[in-house]
């Protein structure tokens, strides 16, 4: 089968692998155009571009959809991985098998852009990965293949995204064969619809006014990006680890309190939570320990 991919970051990479290792003929490569990072935002491929001219690959970045329009017009199959792009009903019918995606959650539970995110500030206890069949509607299409991943209980988006997309080969080749012996994918239930948008900067700040439990999940939803952040002193602190300690405190909620050379912040209900890693505002990320020793601590201070 001749198979483009749609896809920008990294977590498409582990079906890229396979897709150029396969029987299939990896034909074309769609991916954002280049965009500015960085403080400086200098201007920088996206992952997937970066990886198929490695691989010598031919690579397009259009600007709009539409654009792609001549360069799939010979492929049998687009497959999609987090492109980031709402594809028109006229580009998906191009290809002879249609476009097929490659979503990070159990859909219909967490359509949309963050569904690890999502998965973890909820709670949930079980994610997975689902393909399906492209249509207009964003992430409403009728399901191929899922598996099911357990997250584990101090995992962040980072580690879950890295093993959900290693989980991408198998599920993809999976689909594919369901499309060459003509089986028709399942349409989705409305029964556990939710949505999961796009998380934001704001959004990431920490609020100790949570329980311990709350704020270890949301620490762990927004990292590494954007950073579950708070503030010290008026400028920004970044909790990239943490963990929910079983120290009980009686201080106000954000109160900083160190025992046995282990930074705690206490939060609702007299719980605390154990802060195990932090990027200060313009620095590097170091172990809470480091921070406390170059911080000299002075008794009641807090997180805001």
């Amino acid at each position: 089968m001749r198979i483009g991919v749609a896809a920008t970051p990294a977590v498409a990479i582990p079906t890229l692998d396979w897709l150029l290792n396969s029987s299939h003929d990896l034909a074309l490569v769609i991916t954002r155009p280049d965009q500015g990072a960085g403080r400086g935002k200098v201007t920088t491929e996206s992952e997937v571009a970066i990886w198929a001219k490695a691989h010598g690959l031919p690579v397009i970045k259009p600007e709009t959809a539409m654009d792609m329009k001549s360069d799939i017009s010979d492929l049998d199959l687009v497959v999609v991985i987090a492109y980031g792009v709402l594809l028109p009903i006229e580009i998906i019918n191009i290809p002879r098998y249609g476009f097929i995606n490659l979503h990070f959650s159990l859909l219909p539970k967490w359509r949309g852009a963050a569904p690890v995110a999502r998965a973890i500030l909820n709670g949930d206890r079980v994610s997975g990965v689902t393909v399906f069949a492209l249509e207009a509607g964003m992430d409403s299409g009728p399901i191929y293949v899922q598996k099911e991943f357990a997250i584990g209980d101090h995992q962040n988006t980072g580690d879950v995204l890295k093993q959900l997309a290693d989980l991408g080969p198998s599920v993809i080749s999976d689909a594919i064969e369901l499309l060459n012996i003509g089986k028709l994918p399942i349409p989705q239930s409305t029964e556990l619809l939710s949505f999961a948008p796009k998380t934001s900067k704001a959004e990431a700040r920490i609020h100790w006014n949570q329980s311990a439990q709350e704020v270890d999940r949301h620490i762990r939803a927004f990292t590494p990006e954007p950073g579950s952040w708070t503030t010290f002193r008026g400028q920004s602190l970044v909790v990239t680890a943490a963990a929910v300690s079983q120290m009980t405190l009686s201080s106000p909620v954000g109160t900083i309190e160190v025992h046995s050379g282990v930074l705690h912040i206490s939060c609702a209900g007299e719980s605390s939570l154990e802060i195990k890693s932090v990027t200060p505002s313009g620095k590097k990320n170091m172990p809470a320990s480091s921070w406390i020793n170059g911080a000299r601590l002075q008794e009641g201070e807090l997180f805001e």
